[in-house]
């Protein structure tokens, strides 16, 4: 039996529909950075979908350096950006963030998520510190949509956010590298439309959603970062043959594909958590996306590691580890059914 990948959801390579779209046009010569019909065709496809007419879209290479730039972007040089403990910039991006001249300030989360109350009560205490001007500024939020934890925020949970960084005068920002995911999950009230409308700024994520390569920047207002372009390129996150991303934008966003492509990782990750829970595992929490979090023995989980590619994800105890598995767009039902009659038949 060949080995089962589950690790995440970024193994595969790209949805049928851009490897198409990029055969088709692979001879065609078309201006660089972006600037070609392709890339403005995908940028009028998302700014319907999101409707918002009038925001800006720029195609980066990846999540990393879409964080690193978006961020970096909006801060000044004496503020940071309040994140979770778990979010993606707190934990898995190397430090970028601080390397860029920004701290990350890390907030407790309840299982990958910020809650107004504590975004609040951290900027009241800093704002009431008399030393203040000796201390990191908060000056913008950041979400991920889902989370680390593949859990969602729900759009009363958002609009309680988007209040306090009005409050404090603070731009919100969405990390969507798994966004897909998040819109096609039968529980999530959050749409396009009301990320438009009620963040700054935010990513449509592609890597990790059906593309080669490339997310989408929407900035709702324009005028928030009128030389975005630019921070961009210094950033190191701007592609030459821009049009790649563009073609692969406007292929996902051709016939609802961005919201479809997220349905059969949704379906896959839910047959597996009803397979978990018949065969006797325990859940470590509850996510309602494509990433699964359950508490193994230590020997069950060696024993299923010869089968089966999945993510560590945090010992839970001396015996039992929190492990992760991810479906994508790509998960097949017969992958599926595989791994439900392992995880059935491992002791």
């Amino acid at each position: 039996m060949e080995k089962l990948f589950f690790a995440s959801d970024y193994q595969e390579g790209a949805h049928p529909s851009i490897l198409k779209r990029l055969e088709e046009t692979n001879l065609m010569k078309t201006a660089g950075y972006g600037t070609d019909a392709f890339c403005d065709a995908a940028r009028e496809k998302i700014r319907a979908a999101c409707n918002a007419p009038e925001a800006a879209v720029h195609f980066l290479v990846g999540g990393t350096q879409t964080n690193a730039t978006v961020i970096g972007a909006i801060l000044k040089p004496y503020q940071g950006v309040v994140a979770a403990e778990s979010g993606h910039i707190s934990v898995h991006e190397a430090g970028i963030i601080e390397r860029g001249g920004h701290k990350v300030l890390s907030l407790p989360h309840d299982h990958g998520k910020l809650t107004a109350k504590s975004i609040e009560a951290y900027c009241e205490k800093y704002w009431k510190d008399a030393n203040r001007e000796h201390m990191v500024m908060p000056g913008m939020v950041y979400l991920s949509q889902p989370t680390e934890y593949g859990t969602l925020y729900s759009l009363s949970e958002m609009e309680e956010i988007r209040a306090v960084c009005d409050k404090y005068r603070m731009p919100l920002y969405v990390d969507g590298a798994r966004l897909a995911y998040a819109l096609a999950a039968p529980e999530n009230d959050v749409t396009l439309p009301a990320l438009a409308r009620l963040v700054d700024a935010f990513y449509i994520g592609g890597t990790k959603c059906g593309a080669l390569l490339g997310e989408a920047v929407v900035i709702p207002d324009p005028a928030l970062l009128p030389h975005f372009f630019t921070v961009v390129k210094q950033h190191g996150a701007l592609l030459a043959k821009g049009r790649l991303l563009g073609l692969q934008f406007d292929a996902l966003f051709t016939d609802d594909l961005y919201r479809r492509i997220g349905k059969p990782a949704i379906e896959a990750a839910e047959k597996l958590r009803s397979a978990l829970i018949e065969a006797g595992y325990r859940l470590a929490f509850d996510s309602p996306t494509n990433q699964i979090f359950v508490i193994l023995k230590n020997g069950e989980m060696e024993r299923l590691q010869e089968k089966v590619e999945f993510s560590f994800w945090e010992k839970y105890d001396e015996t039992h580890t929190v492990v992760r598995f991810a479906t994508s767009w790509a998960t097949t039902e017969n992958d599926t059914e595989s791994l439900m009659a392992l995880l059935a038949a491992n002791p």
